[in-house]
């Protein structure tokens, strides 16, 4: 992914291709809501999205994840910036009449535009034209069946718990056979028990066909597994871009590692308490949890286990020592003790400077 992109010397018109783009390409992009100083919005971003990958915009509420994904989209014009998908800009309101590209379809959180008071079936077929009803019925059939929603086909959507309204949306979205779903909070209606097989559904039908999907999701933990790429955005601006895995293992800031690891972010002054013996240059340190390890010991550098937060099969624990706090992942649950005096031990940390 590249950052930080020049922008063209001239604005060229929406039909124009541009040679040499990424399949999605995002320049200098900014959005504000108001025109008041302290006003937030997106604030000159630049990035490119690959083809045939999962991207998911994550961020704190308010950092302006879905107004990036209407922008995308088409739904909203940008103050400054462009849009690229294939080389040519994608038209905002001012552009044309129905905004919103067409070769795309947004999945909203809330189920807009499901009638719910029709079936499936005819929810997911009436976005197909009657000229070839042999055509319909089968398309109709294959988007029912990748989403494992076809035994519902004669249901009202009225009847349909939350996670099964939200398969007949993808449903809906994907008959027409767009080259990028967009989807809002995918996950933000469905049981914790029902996600992770959406998750592998939706990845299926992206391996298969070749489907490109970029999506908002508030909680870290839901995309970690299944996207090609995160954005990272805070106060609408880009804070860091790359695969889950780099920006877990090496995040390039301690927003990103608290958003994805629920990193311990130490200023100077607890970097210096806590490592006296290590000499540390930088503002602010991250350790995640899983890199510390706590050994009981009843000598005088102790932290106090001051609370155990049961996970399942892991416990997260809350240590603290005057006033720094730190969390820490123990994957022998019962073994330590509300109040327990141990020593831990760093096996790794990050410097920023």
């Amino acid at each position: 992914m590249t950052n930080n992109i020049s922008a063209s010397c001239s604005i060229p018109l929406p039909d124009e291709q541009q040679p040499g783009l990424a399949y999605i390409h995002v320049e200098r992009l900014s959005k504000r809501f108001s025109d008041k100083p302290d006003s937030l919005g997106l604030r000159d971003l630049s990035f490119e999205l690959e083809e045939g990958n999962i991207t998911a915009i994550i961020g704190e509420s308010g950092s302006g994840k879905t107004t990036l994904l209407r922008l995308i989209y088409g739904l909203l014009k940008p103050d400054t910036g462009m849009v690229y998908f294939k080389g040519r800009k994608i038209p905002n309101p001012e552009d044309k009449l129905i905004p919103g590209h067409e070769s795309m379809r947004l999945v909203s959180q809330h189920f807009d535009d499901l009638n719910t008071y029709a079936n499936v079936w005819d929810n997911v077929a009436s976005r197909l034209s009657n000229t070839n009803l042999q055509e319909k019925q089968e398309k109709t059939e294959i988007a029912l069946s990748s989403l494992n929603i076809l035994r519902l086909a004669r249901q009202r959507v009225a009847d349909l718990s939350g996670g099964e309204r939200q398969r007949v949306a993808i449903a809906r979205a994907l008959v027409t056979g767009p080259e990028v779903l967009l989807m809002d909070e995918p996950f933000n209606q469905v049981d914790a028990s029902f996600r992770d097989h959406l998750q592998r559904d939706i990845r299926k039908i992206v391996d298969e066909i070749g489907l490109t999907v970029i999506m908002v999701s508030h909680d870290p933990a839901e995309v970690l597994a299944m996207a090609n790429a995160l954005l990272v955005l805070k106060d609408g601006q880009l804070m860091a871009s790359g695969s889950p895995k780099r920006l877990y293992n090496d995040p390039p800031n301690g927003y990103t590692a608290r958003l994805l690891a629920k990193s311990n972010v130490l200023v100077a002054e607890e970097m210096a308490a806590l490592l006296p013996e290590v000499t540390i240059e930088g503002k602010e340190m991250i350790i995640h949890p899983e890199w510390i390890q706590i050994i009981e010991s009843e000598n005088e550098a102790m932290f106090t286990i001051q609370a155990i937060l049961f996970k399942g099969f892991y416990e997260e624990i809350v240590l603290s020592r005057n006033t720094l706090e730190l969390r820490c992942i123990n994957h022998f649950p019962n073994r330590y003790q509300v109040g327990q005096r141990v020593m831990i031990e760093i096996v790794d940390y990050k410097v920023f400077t």
